[in-house]
């Protein structure tokens, strides 16, 4: 009989015969065949016995089943009803992990709190544990759910992630290139991130019609303590890549309208040394965080 670990082309295809599945487009099911990779995402997310690991898309169980035995506990996250019921046949062996059925967002901009009760209990449980995110993500998904765990006051130690290789690309991405924008600024401010191999759709089941990569983004502490206000950070840098391609006093205007004079803009640029025609993506890191608290400062002069 076959097991968890021969979750080859044939094996997945007689199962979801059985059971009477076909992979959904809209939730990003890409199933991933290559065992070496699999391997590969599980090696590179250094999975330690004490560690408690979140996955969002438990799919085929084929990678929780890869995790279970090297983690103190898997949390696995599945939408798709058919595919819970399917990979829980695969992992009731499985004793170290919890199966939910649910989406992993409330909303775009917001985790749905029942997995996040679900993981403080258990985290609660194992003071001792570190949070890992370990998981093939849905590609419509993943920019979400990566963005709001970083936002988590206790963000996962670790992302270890198969997705969309574009996306990878923007997580990494310089100032002065296309892929660089809110989404590099969030990750790099306060994670060291690094794309381990890039993956060729042939690997999956269904293939998709883009390239991927395994990314692992490693939480760095004492990064994100040099920002005053995460939140507030947050929605600035939002702003300020909103349209791309405005100038930086017109995002800047736009995103304070209601408090800063077209004055207070200019003297902003003027003590950071910034041209009006200065453009988002041409600010590095440390210059966004000073424009961002330079930004606030005004404002606080302009309340009194």
């Amino acid at each position: 009989m076959d097991t968890m670990k021969d979750q080859t082309l044939s094996f997945l295809l007689r199962r979801f015969e059985e059971a009477g599945i076909s992979p959904n487009h809209k939730l990003g099911q890409n199933f991933l065949m290559d065992q070496n990779l699999l391997k590969l995402v599980v090696r590179s997310a250094d999975i330690q016995p004490t560690d408690i690991i979140l996955e969002v898309g438990t799919g085929t169980g084929g990678l929780t089943v890869q995790m279970a035995p090297k983690a103190k506990h898997v949390i696995t996250v599945e939408l798709d009803q058919q595919l819970f019921q399917l990979a829980g046949e695969e992992l009731f062996t499985c004793d170290n992990v919890t199966m939910l059925n649910m989406d992993i967002l409330k909303n775009k901009n917001r985790l749905n709190p029942e997995v996040m009760n679900t993981i403080q209990a258990i985290r609660e449980q194992n003071p001792e544990s570190d949070l890992k995110l370990v998981a093939n993500l849905p590609y419509s998904v993943a920019t979400p759910i990566m963005t709001n765990l970083l936002g988590l006051q206790d963000p996962p130690k670790s992302m270890t992630v198969l997705i969309q290789k574009e996306v990878g690309e923007r997580m990494m991405a310089e100032p002065g290139t296309k892929d660089y924008g809110a989404l590099s600024l969030w990750c790099q401010c306060q994670a060291d991130v690094e794309i381990v191999r890039i993956i060729p759709p042939g690997v999956f089941f269904p293939p998709p019609k883009v390239y991927s990569a395994i990314v692992h983004l490693e939480y760095r502490p004492e990064k994100r303590a040099r920002i005053k206000e995460l939140e507030r950070w947050h929605d600035f840098i939002r702003a300020m890549f909103f349209h791309r391609r405005k100038f930086l006093r017109s995002e800047l205007i736009s995103c304070f309208k209601n408090v800063l004079e077209k004055s207070d803009v200019d003297a902003i640029l003027e003590k950071m040394n910034l041209t009006p025609e200065t453009r988002a993506e041409q600010l590095d890191l440390e210059t966004m965080m000073a424009l961002c608290e330079t930004s606030y400062e005004q404002v606080a002069l302009k309340k009194g």
